[in-house]
């Protein structure tokens, strides 16, 4: 397949959700910035004289943001949606209560009361009797659904929050995988531990939530990666997460990513960020079958090590004017290093995912992409509309997501959300 049929076949459809594939790299920041724990369990023990592992990290549940969205990549994650059951803004302020609780107290690793074996015990029991730290982190935003007329809150909504709408290249998007009213975003050091937490948040809210979507990830992190490089690979087997804004840049977090005094937003959503999810299949047995010199002219990076075509360092600054000068690679056209285009910039986070074969036998893999960003026509929709035709879209199909709002973190005393309520 050439670049002429290329070009002709991206005039086909709309491509805007490809900016999932630019996913986080991630350092601490003030409000992600973890306690570590040795010897949290038998895990961190090391045997043999091998090398022990990183002591496993606590992040706080109250801070100024939800300390999640900040927080370096980490190996596993659940991503999921819930509808609100609720049918009085009482009923739903005992329901983010509950929430909060069991949000804390996850994340906290703190073990959980005993309880007669008469009754069923306060949680799943999957992590044993005294978890310990996990590295769990949990994100909880709201969706524009949420500010119907139902709980009196549309004078409360957030300015750009609004439904996803339907993309170009959204054709395999459903329903049925999309939106919500409240979304959870778990990350964690291991795969029970962060099921584990999607499980007692579920089983605390029952009565007030319903879950609507859920999608489980997975990365291979690098042993060490810098500020602006990659922390992984995606499974189309290019590294994923280059040039990602530094965290640890309060800053630069509050330019790109939380809301501002100054943004015009209701004053419950300062210190806030609007959060971008999208599921997107990645065809991954079409890509193995194509040329790689084609597969790094798409990309516009090497695939062995991530730098910019003509370039020596995956930090590198991209020389379009020599290697893309149509602006035709994802990298070109994601992020154009344009007059203007830096203020297009996301706090970007992703996960693999491979959920076994599909109903044609193929193989059903790709990505969970997450962005966080001040304004959402300022990053995601702006980047989406610029990737749209791009080359790369004959490889990825969207499946679902939505747009949220992530509140700021809870003070003392306070439960996620209560300034919303009122």
């Amino acid at each position: 397949m050439g670049m002429d049929r290329r070009l002709f076949l991206r005039t086909a459809g709309v491509g805007a959700a490809s900016a999932g594939l630019l996913a986080a790299c991630s350092d601490d920041s003030e409000d992600a910035a973890p306690t570590t724990t040795e010897g949290a369990d038998d895990a961190n023990v090391a045997a043999d004289g091998a090398p022990a592992p990183e002591p496993r990290r606590v992040f706080p549940f109250r801070g100024d943001h939800q300390s999640g969205g900040t927080a370096p990549p980490s190996a596993h994650g659940v991503v999921a949606a819930v509808d609100v059951r609720d049918e009085t803004r009482d009923e739903l302020r005992e329901t983010l209560r509950s929430l909060s609780e069991a949000a804390e107290q996850v994340m906290s690793g703190e073990s959980f009361d005993e309880r007669d074996g008469g009754f069923p015990p306060f949680d799943t029991g999957s992590l044993g009797p005294e978890p310990g730290a996990t590295g769990t982190s949990i994100i909880v935003g709201f969706g524009d659904s949420l500010f119907d007329e139902r709980f009196g809150l549309a004078d409360r909504r957030p300015l750009e929050l609004q439904r996803m709408p339907k993309f170009g290249n959204d054709y395999l998007v459903r329903e049925h995988r999309s939106h919500g009213d409240i979304s959870v975003t778990v990350s964690a050091d291991t795969a029970d531990a962060a099921n584990h937490a999607l499980r007692q948040l579920m089983r605390v809210t029952r009565g007030g939530l319903s879950p609507r979507w859920s999608r489980e990830g997975y990365n291979s992190l690098f042993e060490s990666f810098d500020v602006g490089e990659a922390p992984t690979r995606n499974l189309m087997g290019f590294k994923d997460g280059t040039s990602n804004p530094d965290p640890d840049d309060n800053s630069r977090m509050d330019e790109l990513v939380w809301v501002a005094d100054d943004d015009d937003q209701p004053d419950w959503a300062v210190g806030g960020t609007y959060q971008a999810i999208r599921i997107i299949r990645m065809q991954v047995e079409f890509w193995d079958r194509t040329r790689l010199n084609e597969q790094e002219t798409i990309f516009g990076r090497r695939r062995a090590d991530g730098a910019p075509l003509g370039q020596d360092d995956e930090t590198d600054a991209p020389d379009f004017a020599t290697h893309d000068p149509d602006f035709e690679s994802h990298i070109a056209r994601a992020n154009p290093r344009t007059p203007g285009s830096e203020r297009n910039i996301m706090l970007r986070k992703a996960f693999n995912y491979a959920s076994g074969l599909d109903e044609n036998d193929q193989l059903d893999q790709g990505l969970i992409f997450l962005s966080f960003q001040r304004s959402l026509e300022s990053g995601f929709i702006t980047v989406q509309r610029r990737l749209d035709g791009e080359v790369l879209e004959e490889y990825i199909r969207p499946l679902g997501g939505g747009f949220y709002f992530v509140p700021p973190a809870p003070g003392d005393g306070e439960f996620l959300g209560e300034r919303l309520l009122g």
